[in-house]
C-alpha cells in the first residue's frame, strides 16, 4: 500500500494499522521518516523566515536608525546620556552604554537585541541568552556589525537548509525513540488473552500509532496555537491509538514469521 494513503488511514482506523504489523520494516521506517517531515514543515517555514526577517530587520535599523557605537575593552561606547529603544513591532533594539538597563529588564515575550554595557542579550520565544563582550572578545563598530549582517543575509541561503537538515535529523532521531518507548508501552496491552506479539510487530504497530497526534500538532503549529499539557496529550493519544489497534488483532493463534 502507497505510505500516504498509509498517512491517511492512520489518521482514523486502527483496523489497518493492526493490519501492518507485518509489513516490511523498511517501508515502516520510511514511513516515520516521511512523518517526521511532514511534522517539521511549519516550524521549518515559520524559523526561517523569522530569521530572515530577523536579519534584515536587524541591518536596516542599526544601519539607519541606531547612532554610532563601538564595543572596545568588553564595553558599549556611545554618546548618549541614557539608553535608546527601536521598538519595530515584533522587533526591538535596545542600545545602552550608560548601565541603566540590565537583563531581567527585558521584554522575554518580544525578539529583542539588547547591546548593553558590558554584555549582549538575545530573546526569543520566552527566552534570554546573553553574552559578555569580553567573552567574545569583541573588538568592533557599527559599520563592522553592518557589513557583517549582510554577509551573513547572503549566506543565509546555505545555512538554512544547513539548520533545517539537523532539526529533521534531530527530530527523526526523537520520533524513532519515542516509538521504541510506545512499544514497550504496548507490551501491556498485549496480554488479554490473544497470543504475544514479538516487539518487531509492536514497534511497527507504534509507528503508525503516533501519526494521529503528530499531525494535531502539526495542525497547531501552523495556526500558532498552544495546546495546554501537550505533551502528555501527545502520549495519550499515541498509547489510546495503539491500545484500539491491538484489539483489532483477531483472537486465532497467529504463526510469528
Amino acid at each position: 500500500m502507497n505510505i500516504f494513503k498509509q498517512l491517511i488511514l492512520s489518521l482514523y482506523s486502527p483496523a489497518s494499522i493492526a493490519t501492518w504489523r507485518r509489513q516490511g520494516i523498511g517501508k515502516t521506517i520510511l514511513f516515520v521518516f516521511l512523518l517526521t517531515l511532514i511534522s517539521i514543515l511549519p516550524t521549518s517555514i515559520q524559523l526561517s523566515k523569522g530569521i530572515m526577517d530577523g536579519v534584515h530587520t536587524t541591518q536596516e535599523v542599526i544601519d539607519k536608525e541606531a547612532p554610532n557605537f563601538s564595543i572596545k575593552n568588553g564595553e558599549l561606547h556611545t554618546d548618549m546620556s541614557a539608553p535608546l529603544t527601536i521598538d519595530k513591532g515584533m522587533f526591538t533594539l535596545i542600545l545602552d552604554s550608560t548601565g541603566e538597563v540590565g537583563v531581567k529588564d527585558l521584554d522575554k515575550t518580544n525578539t529583542t537585541i539588547a547591546l548593553l554595557k558590558d554584555e549582549m542579550a538575545f530573546t526569543a520565544g520566552g527566552t534570554v541568552e546573553q553574552f559578555s563582550y569580553s567573552m567574545l572578545e569583541l573588538d568592533v563598530q557599527k559599520e563592522d556589525i553592518v557589513h557583517f549582517l549582510d554577509s551573513l543575509d547572503s549566506l543565509l541561503v546555505v545555512i538554512l537548509p544547513i539548520f533545517i537538515i539537523v532539526i529533521y535529523l534531530f527530530s527523526s532521531a526523537f520520533k524513532f525513540i519515542g516509538i521504541s518507548i510506545l512499544a514497550l508501552i504496548g507490551t501491556l496491552f498485549n496480554r488479554n488473552g490473544k497470543e504475544a506479539l514479538e516487539y518487531r510487530f509492536l514497534w511497527r504497530i507504534a509507528a503508525y500509532s503516533i501519526t494521529l497526534p503528530t499531525i494535531f500538532f502539526m495542525i497547531m503549529d501552523i495556526f500558532k496555537t498552544p495546546v495546554p499539557f501537550g505533551f502528555m496529550l501527545y502520549w495519550f493519544v499515541s498509547i489510546l491509538v495503539m491500545a484500539l489497534a491491538l484489539k483489532e488483532i483477531p483472537q486465532a493463534k497467529e504463526t510469528l514469521d
